[in-house]
């Protein structure tokens, strides 16, 4: 590693010879420094990385994230993180818009740990990250990504259609929202609305191929309903599974269905 990316990944004071999950501190192109985590591939893809980009108010701490690594560490490494302003990263959350600097920063710190193939898989707010950041960051550069999974991901922005969606509006706009975010679910919320609107997943799909796409939905999801992943296979190239039963985001997906996601992210390859 060059003495600028040893600047930007800064890993905790762990012992090299310890198994187990590796700590470090990362640093945005803007600035924010973001906690993550890295764990080495169990067994299957040794030239692999899975980054997972979690959900509004979760963080890579969170019993559900960790237990979709633990299934995804099976089959690649992993690497999990906290969005800004989540869980012990800086900063605050701007909702689904620079987010997409702090998943960066995590697949440019996988590269850096010599990964040739790296794939990203996100959960709700964290699936429109993914979609945006697949959308942003082609060719070259090296925080692109090999295939990309959004699973209960939104399509459109300022949907305000279910119950739970219209709580999420006032956690973000209102103040007493926003005291609600910080000292109830450890989230630190921005206070300025979006200025510019950034691309709105549904405008990201159309960008991302050649990447493989996946878009996974369950049936029963109480945030967003069937049209949102419908509108977002619908957009370009892109495989869709809707699940039956299952509800929203990593507490929703059991581990059957984040060893296919797995699967499906290792496979994947640009149709030629």
């Amino acid at each position: 590693m060059n003495a600028g990316a040893e600047d930007r990944f800064h890993t905790s004071a762990v012992s090299s010879i310890t198994p187990g999950p590796r700590r470090a501190i990362l640093r945005t192109s803007d600035g924010v420094r973001i906690e993550a985590v890295y764990e080495p591939c169990a067994r299957g893809a040794a030239d692999t990385a899975i980054v997972v980009a979690h959900g509004f108010t979760g963080s890579a701490d969170r019993p559900a994230v960790r237990r979709a690594a633990g299934v995804f560490a099976q089959y690649a490494a992993v690497i999990t993180f906290s969005f800004r302003g989540h869980g012990r990263s800086g900063g605050r959350s701007t909702v689904g818009d620079r987010e997409v600097l702090d998943l960066a920063a995590a697949v440019e710190w996988a590269r850096s740990l010599g990964y040739a193939r790296v794939v990203t898989v996100g959960f709700s707010m964290g699936g429109s990250v993914v979609l945006r950041h697949a959308a942003t960051h082609q060719g070259g550069a090296r925080g692109r990504t090999e295939a990309v999974a959004a699973v209960s991901a939104p399509a459109r922005w300022y949907y305000r259609g279910t119950a739970p969606m219209r709580r999420v509006h006032w956690l973000v706009t209102r103040p007493a929202g926003r005291l609600v975010g910080r000292f109830g679910f450890a989230t630190r919320i921005h206070t300025e609305d979006w200025d510019p609107v950034p691309l709105s997943p549904v405008e990201a799909v159309p960008l991302i191929a050649p990447t493989p796409l996946l878009i996974v939905h369950g049936d029963r999801d109480p945030y967003f309903p069937v049209d949102h992943p419908r509108m977002l296979a619908a957009a370009g190239p892109a495989q869709l599974w809707l699940e039956p039963g299952m509800g929203h985001a990593e507490n929703a997906a059991d581990d059957e269905l984040l060893g296919r996601i797995a699967g499906w992210l290792i496979a994947a390859r640009p149709a030629a």
